[in-house]
């Protein structure tokens, strides 16, 4: 299974995206700590984020999710995107971004642009409430569950992180089935 969803009738929402990275990998986040390399290490990792707007017409977690499991050039994309696709299609929503050539915006672009990362599973919690910053406090509570560094992925936030090392994410995800429900 690649998804897991929770909410109902919103094109709004709060996302996590599991990713696994299948080699060790030095990285720059953009501008984050001034463009400083960070080491990350084989394994799996989380990245909590949110997708709202207040255009009735529009499908914001749907787009947004679509340009995650997306690459920059000529990379392929990521494999869980054509199942993304089709699950929002059958929602009325209809992709217009190529499956490949987005520019590097935000934080998790870097890491979900090298070759080595996949993008393997998505939580939506559909809801047009801003649920980002509770999501991110809620998986850095968790068991096994490691912040790469302060602020990353959350520069708008005060505090925090929205990037994980997660050691079981089969528990993880198991964890979050019975905690995000009551966050709607």
């Amino acid at each position: 299974m690649q998804f897991t969803t929770f909410g109902k009738n919103s094109r709004q929402g709060s996302y996590l995206l599991f990713i696994r990275l299948h080699a060790p990998a030095r990285l720059s986040f953009g501008k984050f700590m001034g463009g400083k390399e960070i080491t990350l290490d084989h394994g799996n990792y989380l990245y909590v984020g949110s997708a709202l707007g207040s255009n009735q017409r529009a499908f914001p977690l749907a787009s947004r999710l679509l340009r995650h499991a997306s690459r920059s050039g000529e990379l392929p994309p990521h494999e869980i995107r054509g199942c993304l696709i089709g699950l929002f299609t059958e929602s009325g929503y209809e992709p217009t971004r190529k499956s490949h050539g987005k520019n590097l915006h935000w934080h998790i672009d870097y890491l979900l642009d090298l070759a080595a990362a996949e993008l393997y599973h998505v939580v939506m919690v559909k809801s047009p409430e801003r649920l980002e910053h509770h999501l991110a406090k809620l998986v850095s509570s968790m068991q096994d569950v490691a912040p790469i560094a302060d602020r990353l992925g959350a520069q708008d936030a005060a505090s925090g992180t929205h990037l994980f090392k997660v050691e079981n994410p089969t528990g993880l995800l198991n964890q979050l089935k019975h905690s995000i429900p009551p966050l709607l």
